[in-house]
């Protein structure tokens, strides 16, 4: 290994790493399975791609080409050397808008594809559910299909040419075949050449075989495209390539067909009885070609309510039990629209069945919301909140759509038997595509025989239909080594024959498809059972009290590996990098391996898992838009608890850690702080000793502190509303009073009468944050027992600082698991929901304004912007609010020298070019104190303010 690691770093203009993060970081896929890596390169060019398989053939190392990593059935994880191709060979090369095709590099993300395609109308065809993360190359590996296939087909369908490397240096275009092509490559010679005659072999050995095994289905994606080697279909070795899951060649460059974007869209939602009277209506329903046509069970309803009790997108859903979503396009709204009345209409007059109930979406963001819904499947039914944890293993296979109804009524008997009914059925019904996840044992014997069994006899069960093993996901480990039961021993054969023509030495991907592994070989879970620690801080509710559970609990969909245009809070870090380790999946791998103990041994002490963790900004937009809710702040939290344990800790853990503490002794002398920490010479020795960015303007304290203000400003009268607790946290109080002043303006204004609690509290987040736990537990508690009466008394706590509000909202009762803490986060609102719950029918004189608003990350993640768009609304303002992510200052974060650059990259991400491009009449909103020292920071001279301070304003002005 070293010996590779050297020839590689020698002849890679990238990143080689054989370190154990990286190897742990990419372990594992979506799927059950987990291999270790030899190493991973990540090259900068193309050229630098191909100059690593060559390093790799010459030390005779199997090689994974791999895209975004989410593959279902273990395609993306192998003890191989892995390249990374979507960090930087991802360009969009050419756009022929007339022709409607474009030339693209193998590791272009397809959201990445199609935002550049948008400006001309146009768009790739196929989008699977993945789309966010999955990579075109990956997508060709695979034959990705998605909702969008009903109308486009498979990603096989898309590709017009490939460009290609073989593991033994062949590079080449290909694609279609004729006599002339063919006479071209043979009389150029040599090793395309020979391939091109073994392939010829190959389809005139094979061809009556393979007209007569392969299923007639459009949604066959299980064994290789021998098909399309066939002489009806051109002799296209671009497509015949497509699906091979990486085994056979690298895809360097692909040229793909691109189709018009629907001008308008329609969608309709068909209830019935049940499920399976779903499916027989399916092909009623596509014969009206509609543009997608998707299903959902009750199953998977239940557990999206569970989970979402208040989605809006569920109370769009017609009577039933069993749902189809029914999408239609048209050049206009009224054309699409009308296309989806004439299908219900038709269904209605039915035949002799009970008409579905039906309902029609007209508004274009509900539809979109509701198709969220459906997209998020995976995610909705892994942790479901009764019953247990759920997996891929048999989770897409294909029958033809005329016989679905039957089929699944089969299965259903099939899964009850082996015991894992009440799990969920939804999928792309329109091409007889079932998804669903199952509640396997894969961590016992017992449990993973059964489990082989139920595959064995599911596969032929779809083999008796008609159907293929995988209509969506691909064979990889998980499927391929039932191929014989679904094609037969001699199509199988011919596989292995089309695997050693490209790839004689079986170095590509090996394991997966042809000569696989077998399906329960190489299991995660197989008598894993997470190391559990002694004693943790939080107590992870949601993973009944297991640190370790918390740690596996990522499913590997890549939803984290997000873009700046795709709005959202998470994963600042991977934003800026693009580095799979700084993505909460990267970081959640770090920390399995890390409680599995034998990749990463050193446990807390873990410094592969510190430098993991290092870049993550604890801006928890992970807890909110994670599929499974993974909660990455906390876990990082809780982590440097243990890793620091008696250690030595970095500075800034001090410095920023303690900032309560010193803001507490800086109101002795605030105006002597501000002269040693503003003035140029003393303020550089500050920061230094601090571990402070030289480059950071240090926050100046106020002359008067808020709670000092509150005790001289007099009694105010009892309000009409009753009494609140404004609760002075540490940024409102010493660094922003006007923020406390200002909602005392507007608390009063609404009729509510003030208390200040006559005490210094804190919520301990800068404790949190670093990872400081024990004092962290002592200061919460302390604020808690402060706060108690007035919670008991029924009085609402006001919090102004987002992030300490989400403390006691979410934090507080999970690190001190008391009824007391949880009687106060009750009682906890931000200043939006109170006017909101309490004083919704104050209607304020305003004259309104317009507002950019930045969202503070822990707001979006815990307390949601409703309640403030609500109040804002109510005043008359109009309210943009910035969908770009975190701002990067984080507290401490942006402020530690080492972190830096990645915290202004952050914001010049989306926040900062937004404030430049704002209005000199938009105010700039800014709840959280990190947010307004960010924007202040922007260099344009603008600053944030608080609603607080907006509403109040807006009062005075009127």
């Amino acid at each position: 290994m070293e010996t590779l690691r050297r020839r590689l770093e020698e002849a890679v203009d990238g990143e080689v790493r054989f370190d154990t993060g990286s190897r742990a970081a990419y372990s594992t896929d979506a799927s059950n399975y987990r291999q270790v890596p030899i190493g991973v390169v990540v090259p900068r060019t193309l050229e630098v791609g191909v100059a690593a398989v060559s390093v790799c053939r010459a030390r005779d190392v199997p090689v994974l080409s791999r895209g975004g990593g989410t593959s279902l059935a273990g395609q993306c994880c192998n003890a191989a050397v892995v390249i990374d191709w979507s960090k930087h060979c991802g360009r969009v090369e050419s756009v022929d808008v007339a022709g409607r095709r474009i030339v693209v590099q193998g590791g272009a993300v397809l959201d990445q594809v199609n935002q550049v395609l948008a400006g001309d109308g146009l768009m790739v065809g196929p989008k699977p559910s993945s789309h966010r993360a999955c990579t075109i190359g990956g997508m060709i590996g695979n034959d990705s299909c998605g909702a969008s296939a009903q109308a486009y087909g498979k990603m096989a369908d898309s590709v017009l040419r490939l460009e290609i490397l073989t593991y033994d240096g062949v590079r080449a275009w290909v694609g279609p075949t004729g006599e002339d092509e063919y006479a071209r490559v043979q009389t150029g010679g040599g090793r395309l050449a020979e391939i091109y005659r073994q392939l010829r072999d190959l389809r005139d050995d094979t061809m009556e075989l393979v007209r007569t095994r392969f299923p007639r289905l459009e949604r066959r994606v299980s064994g290789y495209n021998l098909d399309q080697l066939l002489p009806e279909n051109g002799f296209n070795l671009a497509r015949a390539l497509v699906g091979s899951e990486g085994t056979l060649v690298v895809v360097l460059r692909a040229e793909l067909a691109v189709v018009p974007r629907p001008a308008a869209r329609a969608l309709a939602v068909l209830g019935f009885e049940d499920i399976f009277t779903a499916a027989d209506a399916v092909p009623s329903v596509a014969a009206h070609r509609p543009l997608a046509l998707e299903a959902m069970d009750e199953t998977m309803y239940r557990l999206a309510r569970a989970e979402r009790p208040h989605d809006p997108a569920l109370r769009d859903l017609p009577p039933g039990a069993g749902w189809l979503l029914v999408q239609f396009g048209g050049d206009s709204a009224d054309e699409a629209r009308q296309r989806a009345e004439d299908m219900m209409r038709d269904l209605c007059r039915g035949d002799g069945r009970p008409p579905p109930s039906h309902a029609f979406l007209g508004d274009p963001a509900r539809e979109d919301e509701l198709w969220r819904l459906r997209e998020s499947g995976l995610g909705v039914e892994a942790y479901p909140p009764t019953g247990r944890q759920t997996y891929e293993g048999w989770s897409d296979a294909a029958v033809p759509p005329e016989r679905l109804g039957s089929y699944l009524r089969e299965y259903d008997r099939l899964r009850h038997r082996h015991g894992y009914a009440h799990s969920a059925l939804y999928g792309h019904f329109g091409q007889g595509c079932v998804h669903g996840r199952l509640p396997l044992d894969l961590h016992t014997d017992d449990g993973i025989a059964r489990y082989r069994r139920f595959a064995e006899e599911s596969a032929d069960l779809v083999a008796s239909y008609g159907g293929s093993l995988s209509g969506e996901h691909g064979d990889g480990q998980a499927l391929a080594e039932l191929l014989p039961r679904m094609f037969g021993e001699p199509v199988v054969a011919a596989f292995g024959r089309f695997k050693a023509i490209f790839d004689p030495r079986n170095r590509m991907n090996p394991g997966k498809i042809v000569h696989p592994h077998r399906l329960d070989q190489d299991l995660a879970q197989r008598h894993f059972y997470p190391l559990e620690p002694r004693r943790t801080f939080f107590d992870y509710p949601a993973d009944h009290g297991r640190f370790g559970h918390a740690a596996t609990r990522c499913v590997g969909t890549g939803k984290c590996r997000k873009h700046t245009f795709e709005g959202g809070v998470m994963c600042p870090s991977y934003r800026v990098t693009r580095e799979e380790e700084h993505s909460t999946r990267g970081r959640a791998r770090l920390l399995e391996e890390m409680v599995r103990g034998d990749l990463i041994t050193d446990g807390w002490r873990s410094e592969a898992v510190r430098d993991a963790l290092d870049l993550c900004l604890a801006c928890k937009g992970c807890r909110a838009e994670c599929p499974v809710n993974v909660d990455m702040a906390t876990y990082k939290a809780e982590f440097l608890a243990h890793h620091y344990r008696r250690r030595l800790r970095p500075v800034a853990h001090y410095s920023m850690g303690w900032l309560p503490l010193w803001a507490a002794l800086a109101s002795a002398a605030p105006h002597a702080v501000n002269a040693l920490t503003q003035t140029p010479g003393l303020s550089r020795l500050v920061k230094a000793a601090a571990g402070v960015s030289g480059r950071r303007a240090l926050p100046r304290f106020a002359g008067e502190r808020f709670t000092d203000w509150f005790k001289g400003r007099g009694v105010v009268g009892p309000g009409t509303r009753g009494r609140v607790v404004l609760w002075a946290d540490t940024f409102s109080n010493n660094f922003d009073p006007r923020v406390g002043r200002a909602a005392v303006d507007v608390l009063e204004a609404a009729g509510f009468e003030v208390h200040v609690p006559p005490v210094t509290l804190c919520c301990g987040l800068t404790w949190i944050s670093t990872g400081q736990l024990g004092i962290a537990r002592r200061v919460l508690a302390r604020s808690v027992r402060a706060l108690l009466p007035w919670a008991e008394a029924g009085v609402p706590v006001v919090g102004l600082e987002p992030s300490c509000t989400a403390v006691f909202r979410s934090d507080g009762p999970e690190l001190l698991n008391t009824a007391q803490t949880r009687l106060v986060s009750e009682r906890t609102l931000t200043l939006s929901e109170l006017l909101e719950q309490r004083a919704s029918d104050w209607r304020p004189s305003s004259a309104g304004g317009s507002v950019l608003a930045q969202v503070h990350c822990h707001q979006s993640a815990v307390m949601g912007y409703d309640a403030d768009r609500a109040v804002l609304a109510r005043f008359g303002f109009r309210t943009r609010v910035l969908d770009s992510g975190c701002c990067g200052q984080a507290g401490n974060f942006g402020f530690e020298r080492e972190h830096y650059d990645v915290s202004v990259a952050c914001a010049e991400e989306g926040l900062w070019p937004a404030v430049r491009a704002a209005g000199d009449s938009e105010a700039i909103l800014a709840d959280g104190f990190s947010c307004r020292t960010q924007i202040a920071a922007s260099g344009t001279g603008r600053h944030g303010s608080h609603l607080a301070e907006i509403l109040a304003a807006a009062l005075r002005a009127h």
